[in-house]
This record gives C-alpha cells, sequence and structure tokens, in this order.
C-alpha cells in the first residue's frame, strides 16, 4: 500500500472494492429500503383514512368566543382593506408629484433630442447637396461620364432622404414643445 491507501497499478474501482465492507453496505441499504417502504405505507394509509375530525353540527349555537372571534376577523378584513386603499392612495400620489416634477424636463429632453437628430441628419443632407452640386454638369448619363452621373444621383437621394429626416424631426419637435 501506498501512502494514502492506494495500491500502485489497480484502476479505482478495484481499489474502491477493497476498501469496502460488503455487509455492512447491505444492512445499511436494507435498513434504508425498509424505512423508505414503511413510510410509504404510512402515507398512503394516512390519505385513505377518513376525516377523524368530526364535521360541526349545522344547528350547534355558536358560542361567545366564536363570535368574538368572526367580528375579530370581520374587523380585520375592514382594516386591512383600508390600508390597501390607503396604499394605493399613497402610490397614485407619488406617480403624479413624480410626474409633475420630471415631467417637464423629460419634455424638454425629448424636443432637445428631436432637434438634435434633426441636426445630425441635417448635416447628411447638406453633404448630399454638396456632392449634387459638384456633380450637377453630369446630370445627363452618358457612356463616357457614367460613374459621374452615379454621383450626382446618390447626391440627390442623400438629399431627398436625409432632408426629410432633417425635417419631419423638427416637425416632430414643435408639435411635441407646443402639446401640453
Amino acid at each position: 500500500m501506498q501512502p494514502g491507501g492506494w495500491r500502485l497499478g489497480e484502476s479505482a474501482a478495484e481499489q474502491l472494492h477493497w476498501g469496502m465492507d460488503r455487509v455492512r453496505f447491505g444492512r445499511v441499504l436494507g435498513i434504508g429500503t425498509r424505512l423508505a417502504a414503511k413510510t410509504l405505507v404510512e402515507a398512503v394509509d394516512a390519505a385513505a383514512a377518513p376525516n377523524p375530525a368530526p364535521a360541526r353540527p349545522a344547528t350547534e349555537v355558536p358560542s361567545k368566543v366564536a363570535v368574538a372571534g368572526e367580528r375579530l376577523g370581520e374587523k380585520t378584513r375592514r382594516a386591512t382593506v383600508q390600508a390597501k386603499q390607503a396604499s394605493a392612495g399613497v402610490k397614485r400620489g407619488g406617480k403624479r408629484f413624480g410626474e409633475s416634477v420630471w415631467g417637464p424636463f423629460t419634455k424638454a429632453g425629448g424636443v432637445l433630442w428631436l432637434e438634435f437628430t434633426g441636426v445630425f441628419f441635417g448635416v447628411f443632407a447638406v453633404y448630399g447637396v454638396s456632392g449634387a452640386w459638384r456633380q450637377r454638369a453630369y446630370w445627363r448619363d452618358s457612356v463616357a461620364h457614367h460613374g459621374d452621373h452615379m454621383h450626382f444621383l446618390l447626391g440627390c437621394a442623400m438629399l431627398v432622404i436625409f432632408g426629410y429626416f432633417t425635417v419631419s424631426s423638427f416637425v416632430r419637435a414643435g408639435r411635441r414643445s407646443r402639446r401640453g
């Protein structure tokens, strides 16, 4: 045996086999199986058995304790409903307060964002205009100047697309700033 209880030249399964007590393992396994089976049988018997608490007859007069318990339960229910209503009121009030405080900031921020995007698209529209202006002599297509004609069309397309985005962004910003 090597230090640590392992033998050289044997597989892990062989080494585990030599270190195991078969009788003790079988005994533990058998006891566990018997206890599990016994618990299962008891659970099935308990589930199939009738309810041991007899049902209360309908004609029985409620005692003072039962009446007091019902009153207390009703009082608790009413208190719970009132607490929920108060909580909902606080929640609504907090939401309205937040809207009144942060509403102008969000509105201004939205308008500013739309104007910023309008300027951004406007830069590309101006770039398209300058490209189309440089290539304006080639607005008619010819074999010799086909590439220049395509650059002219590309500049016009950029002008139309980004010009539309620019104008629509500023229109939306104006509508949002006038909206109450």
